[in-house]
């Protein structure tokens, strides 16, 4: 957005590496060979690698998804305060559609924590993506949701809480990794769903998300 200079094929010889064992990258390299913008790299005494505040944020995010739930949280405190100040009627799941947050402030309960898929399920083979992350973090697929909640509105992701969705999200992007790596779907599911277990168990047992509820 800020760089028209950005070599976007370099990058992509980077993207179809990333994952691989004798991938290497460091902040330097990635500079030279992208002319990056936003982060700088010194050697020496006083130097280290110092980035924008919005890449800072969005390797916070990927390191942690805690973090990144803050982040959400943050901005949805803010909006509220700017529109309470300014008596807008503000949305915050219209805000936020473009990168699918759809937030919802259900409580949350114990039997959010996804539960471990059969070897059955594991084996079948599911034609769309989305519905395999759908089954890797809330047991079922779309359909099998829409015929066990007839009267809801919306679909399986409309109904997830603010948590689930950052798991999903962050699913998304591993998946996506995964896919690269040529591992087959079957694999894939099993390793998403076990990932899936795993985040939301830390995000349910955060002191720190508990105080920002």
């Amino acid at each position: 957005m800020y760089n028209p200079h950005f070599k976007h094929l370099e990058f992509e010889g980077f993207r179809k590496q990333a994952g691989l064992n004798s991938f290497v990258m460091t902040p330097k390299r990635w500079i030279e060979t992208t002319n990056a913008i936003g982060i700088t790299s010194k050697a020496g005494r006083y130097g280290g690698t110092f980035a924008h505040m919005n890449i800072a944020f969005e390797f916070a995010s990927w390191i942690s998804i805690e973090f990144k739930l803050f982040i959400i949280k943050e901005f949805q405190r803010l909006k509220t305060d700017e529109s309470d100040r300014l008596k807008l009627n503000w949305n915050l799941q219209r805000t936020l559609a473009k990168v699918n947050y759809h937030i919802h402030t259900d409580a949350i309960k114990e039997n959010l924590i996804p539960t471990t898929l059969s070897k059955d399920k594991i084996n079948f083979v599911y034609a769309d993506e989305a519905d395999m992350l759908n089954m890797a973090l809330f047991g079922m697929t779309a359909k099998q949701w829409r015929d066990a909640n007839p009267k809801a509105e919306g679909n399986i992701r409309d109904a997830a809480n603010i948590e689930q969705l950052v798991v999903l999200s962050n699913m998304e992007s591993i998946n996506a990794l995964l896919i690269h790596q040529g591992v087959q779907q079957s694999e894939r599911l099993k390793q998403l769903n076990s990932i899936a277990i795993t985040q939301m168990k830390s995000l349910l047992q955060s002191r720190a998300i508990k105080k920002l509820k």
